[in-house]
């Protein structure tokens, strides 16, 4: 389970790490530049890369992340290939069709985790974020869910604070839940 952690000058310190002593170890992260401010602040931790993530940033997070969470495109793959080798990701998948979003496309998949398996990257799950409409996420959770177990893959990161429970139900194993726990990003 991965839980957000807002800027520093948003939440304080001594909450930062509260929340690593109540068990939150898997801590998540959507900008490159505030993740390497949290890192040596929060001992303990295991940190994810969950947003959109540029491969010019790739260089200034490699050895801070555990694990890679939107990976989904080529160039990213041979980026983190040749900066962070081995690492641990998971494929981004394209479930909601929003500009900016990014990740592939679904029928892309397969080609882009043998691509990442071929340059030396474990990849161990499939990461989506579906759209806000309860049934678009429904069908898109269990999409994601069932071509994860297709492909091998252990693991299953989807669903945040608003859909957390279509995504439990179609079998996640990772949920990212900043917002219920923190509250809404500031700033």
């Amino acid at each position: 389970m991965c839980g957000w952690l807002r800027s520093p000058r948003v939440i304080p310190r001594r909450r930062r790490v509260a929340a690593v002593a109540a068990g939150f170890v898997d801590l998540g992260e959507n900008y490159a530049q505030e993740m390497l401010t949290k890192v040596d602040l929060v001992p303990g931790a295991r940190w994810h890369f969950v947003g959109r993530l540029q491969s010019n940033k790739v260089r200034l997070l490699a050895g801070h992340v555990h694990l890679w969470q939107s990976i989904d495109r080529r160039s990213l793959v041979s980026e983190l290939a040749r900066r962070d080798p081995g690492a641990k990701v998971l494929i981004q998948v394209d479930l909601a069709g929003t500009e900016g979003r990014g990740g592939v496309q679904r029928g892309d998949v397969g080609a882009l985790l043998a691509f990442a398996r071929d340059c030396g990257l474990e990849v161990s799950g499939l990461m989506g974020v579906a759209a806000p409409q309860a049934d678009a996420a429904q069908e898109a959770f269990s999409w994601l869910a069932a071509t994860a177990a297709e492909l091998g893959l252990q693991e299953v990161s989807m669903g945040m604070s608003g859909d957390l429970e279509d995504a439990l139900r179609a079998g996640a194993t990772m949920v990212r839940i900043g917002t219920a726990l923190l509250g809404p990003r500031r700033g």
